[in-house]
C-alpha cells in the first residue's frame, strides 16, 4: 500500500494530568517541546488544547496564540489543529480561537454521552462553529463519536457548510459512545467509501484501544491519531515516556503494513491544507483578478 499515512498527535487534551503521567505537557513551553519531538518522530498534525496555570482546561485565545506562534517557529510545516471541544468552554467561547486562522480545528457535529456527562453539541452551535471556520479558512476535522455524526458530516459538506476537504475522524473507545469494535470500524470505513469517496478519514482509540485502532486504521488505508490526550500508557504496566514515543509506535505500524509515513508536505497535499503563507498569497492574487 503506497498511500502515505498521516499521523496526528493529540498532545495534551483537557483531562490528563501530571498525576496520571508526568510526561503530559501542560504549560505552553512544555507543549511546544513535546510537539517538536513528536513532529521529528513523524507526526504531521498536532491536535492542541491549552490549559490554565493550574492545569484546568480553557479556550483562552491568548494562550492558543502563544502556542501557535511557538509551534510555527519550532515545527515549520506542521499542520496545527486547535480544539473547539466542549470540555474547554461553553457556547461560542469554544470557537474564540478561530480568528487565529489555524490550519485546522476539531468540530463535533452531534451530541452523545460521555462517562459522566452529556457532550452537548447543539445544531445552532455546530452551524456557528462551521461558519466561523468558513470565514477564517479553517479546515474542520470532524470528530465522530457515533454513526450519525459521520452521516451528518457528509451532509454538511455536501451542502457546502464545511470548509475545505472533508476529513472525518472516528473516535473509538470512549465509554458510553462508539466502542472499539472491528465490525463497527469496518462499517464506518465502508460508509465513508460509499457516501464520500473523495474524503479522507482517520481513527483514534482511547486508552488501551489506541494501539488497536492505530493498527486497524493503518491497515485499512486511513490515517491515525495517537498521543497522551487519548492514552498515557505504552502498555498496561508502563507509562508512555512522551508523545514522541506514541508516535514512534504508530510509525512502526506503518512500517509493518508498508505504509509510508506522510511528510508534512504530503499531509498538506492529501488534506488540501496549504501553508498559511501560500493560502494568503492565493487569496490576494484571486482578489486582484
Amino acid at each position: 500500500m503506497s498511500k502515505p499515512c498521516i499521523i496526528c498527535v493529540a498532545i495534551t487534551g483537557s483531562l490528563p494530568t501530571k498525576a496520571n503521567n508526568p510526561a503530559v505537557p501542560i504549560s505552553i513551553e512544555e507543549q511546544i517541546e513535546s510537539t517538536h519531538a513528536a513532529f521529528e518522530a513523524g507526526a504531521t498534525i498536532a491536535h492542541c488544547h491549552v490549559r490554565n496555570d493550574d492545569g484546568t482546561p480553557t479556550s483562552d485565545p491568548e494562550r492558543f496564540a502563544r502556542l501557535v506562534e511557538g509551534l510555527n517557529q519550532h515545527c515549520p510545516g506542521l499542520i496545527i489543529q486547535l480544539s473547539t471541544g466542549g470540555r474547554s468552554g461553553a457556547g461560542q467561547e469554544r470557537g474564540g480561537m478561530l480568528p487565529l486562522r489555524p490550519d485546522m480545528a476539531s468540530l463535533s457535529v452531534g451530541s452523545n454521552n460521555f462517562p459522566t456527562r452529556v457532550y452537548e453539541n447543539a445544531p445552532d452551535l455546530v452551524n456557528w462553529l462551521a461558519s466561523e471556520m468558513q470565514t477564517y479558512g479553517v479546515t474542520p476535522e470532524v470528530e465522530a463519536f457515533d454513526l450519525s455524526h459521520i452521516v451528518q458530516a457528509i451532509k454538511l459538506h455536501q451542502d457546502g457548510n464545511l470548509y475545505g476537504k472533508l476529513y472525518v475522524q472516528f473516535v473509538m473507545g470512549v465509554k458510553n459512545a462508539m466502542p472499539a469494535d472491528k465490525d463497527v470500524f469496518d462499517f464506518y470505513v465502508k460508509t465513508m467509501q460509499d457516501r464520500a469517496p473523495d474524503a479522507e478519514w482517520c481513527a483514534a482509540g482511547i486508552g488501551p484501544n489506541q494501539i488497536i485502532v492505530n493498527e486497524w486504521a493503518i491497515a485499512a488505508g486511513g490515517h491515525t491519531r495517537t498521543g497522551l490526550e487519548d492514552n498515557v500508557r505504552i502498555d498496561k504496566s508502563t507509562l508512555a515516556p512522551s508523545n514522541a514515543a506514541l508516535v514512534e509506535r504508530a510509525v512502526d505500524l506503518c512500517n509493518k503494513y508498508e505504509r509510508p509515513v506522510a511528510t508534512w508536505r504530503q499531509a498538506r497535499d492529501i488534506l488540501n491544507v496549504p501553508l498559511r503563507s501560500e493560502f494568503n498569497s492565493s487569496v490576494a492574487n484571486s482578489s486582484q483578478t
